[in-house]
């Protein structure tokens, strides 16, 4: 394996703060369509739950395509303001509108329904390609030392932790402040909220990091397609880590589509997705300084074990709330928290080795390109969470309703909500520790390992 120079670049914490309040946009625009927008067409728009599912699952499909072009571009990006800082501005310019126009809900149902909020949502995942792609790139070129990027990114977990309270406690909140379950306004207003925050953390991202360090410099990689694909299939760690990556964030969308479903058919109450969205976030916003020295103490791979077993173990224990109620649920899903807390910070502070190692051994910039393929592919697969949550549905005979027409579901439907929120995910998350094993890009000084490239 071979490791970046030794010459250690501190990041100050102004950039630390800088860079980690653009998790507010990250964490909530995948957090808020991935816990209500499916909630929202099937309960509101009377689309159908298989066709909901591939509405918001199509969008993400085209990250497969404009994610790497963003990152291409962004690597090969010259200008006063650094490679990846003027695609944050566009980002902020961009998706604050397009998120508000997926919610704001134009006098349509059924398939016309599902055709525009699927235009919307395709124009908002474009927009934050164009944010999102550059700004994981920046840590892997802040610094070249391997723990010093692990302590860089629990700032922005930190940030994460604060984004996913907003995603699952305010915006539920203000979609269901009308009623129990919410109406087209109140949904308008969620959006609306949202959007303001979104182009806020935005904008202060890209402030915030003016004088973010670049280490190394290198320069971008001006090869075609073909040349760097093929560097990329010859990084085994990048690879085995986006395979990690897509699994553990297929269990993750399967759980939040399956929130407000299980929040509301199986705890008897659509405001409790506030309360178990309040246990999920609190440890993310509490571990992280402890997540930091279990990675230092048993490097990121045991870290990330570790972090699997929580997660597929609290969930696994949710099957039982039929038998055991709310309160049960809930620390169950304190415990998937702190699981999470864990599989979030491996995975960044893993994504920015690979890009670091890299860099310093091809010598080209290409965290562009890495990240763009990585994002693309992450948010491809995990996108299919709330299809087969959808599917699942449907196989238990969910019926879709509008505002108006209260529909009682038969008890499948009940049970196939309880089974994709907890069954499915536990088996996939599990699976995802036999991926950990396969990544071995190691510190400094620990012995060389054949697949770590």
């Amino acid at each position: 394996m071979i490791t970046p120079a030794a010459g250690t670049v501190t990041v100050p914490k102004s950039v630390r703060l800088g860079y980690g309040v653009g998790s507010f946009c990250t964490a909530t625009f995948n957090g808020v369509p991935g816990l209500l927008l499916l909630f929202y067409m099937t309960n509101f728009l009377a689309v159908p739950a298989w066709l909901a599912g591939v509405v918001v699952t199509a969008p993400k499909v085209w990250d497969l395509f404009v994610n790497p072009l963003v990152g291409r571009w962004s690597d090969r990006t010259a200008s006063r303001w650094g490679p990846r800082r003027p695609w944050l501005l566009a980002g902020a310019c961009t998706l604050p509108i397009a998120f508000f126009l997926v919610f704001a809900g134009p006098p349509l149902t059924g398939v016309p329904a599902a055709l525009y909020v699927g235009a919307c949502f395709l124009a908002a995942a474009t927009a934050y390609a164009l944010f999102e792609v550059p700004y994981k790139a920046m840590p892997g070129e802040m610094t070249d030392d391997y723990h010093e990027r692990t302590s860089l990114l629990q700032w922005r977990m930190v940030f994460v932790g604060a984004a996913t309270a907003i995603s699952g406690v305010l915006a539920p909140a203000i979609a269901t402040s009308d009623g129990q379950d919410g109406t087209l306004g109140s949904y308008r207003v969620m959006a609306l909220t949202i959007a303001v925050i979104l182009l806020l953390a935005m904008l202060g991202s890209f402030f915030g990091t003016a004088r973010a360090p670049m280490t190394g410099a290198p320069e971008p990689d001006r090869g075609g397609w073909r040349e760097q694909l093929a560097a990329v299939k010859d990084n085994p760690a990048f690879l085995w880590l986006t395979v990690l990556a897509c699994v553990q964030m297929l269990a993750v969308s399967m759980m939040l589509a399956a929130a407000p479903y299980f929040a509301t058919y199986t705890l008897g109450s659509a405001s409790a997705t506030q309360t178990l969205f309040a246990a999920l976030v609190g440890p993310i916003l509490l571990t992280m300084p402890l997540w930091v020295r279990v990675a230092r103490r048993f490097d990121k791979r045991g870290a990330m074990l570790l972090a699997v077993l929580l997660f597929g173990g609290g969930t696994t224990a949710a099957m039982a709330t039929p038998l055991f109620g709310p309160l049960w649920a809930h620390l169950t899903i304190l415990v998937v928290g702190v699981g999470y807390a864990g599989l979030q910070l491996m995975q960044f502070s893993m994504l920015a080795d690979v890009i670091a190692v890299d860099a310093a051994t091809t010598g080209k910039r290409r965290a562009g390109v890495l990240t763009g393929l990585w994002t693309a592919i992450e948010s491809g697969v995990s996108a299919f969470g709330a299809l087969i949550f959808g599917i699942i549905l449907t196989i238990g005979g969910f019926v879709e309703s509008e505002p108006s027409t209260f529909v009682r579901q038969p008890d499948s439907a009940v049970a196939a909500v309880l089974i994709g929120q907890t069954a499915v995910p536990a088996l996939i998350i599990f699976a995802s520790a036999l991926i950990t094993l396969k990544y071995r890009l190691t510190p400094p000084g620990a012995p060389a390992s054949p697949s770590s490239g």
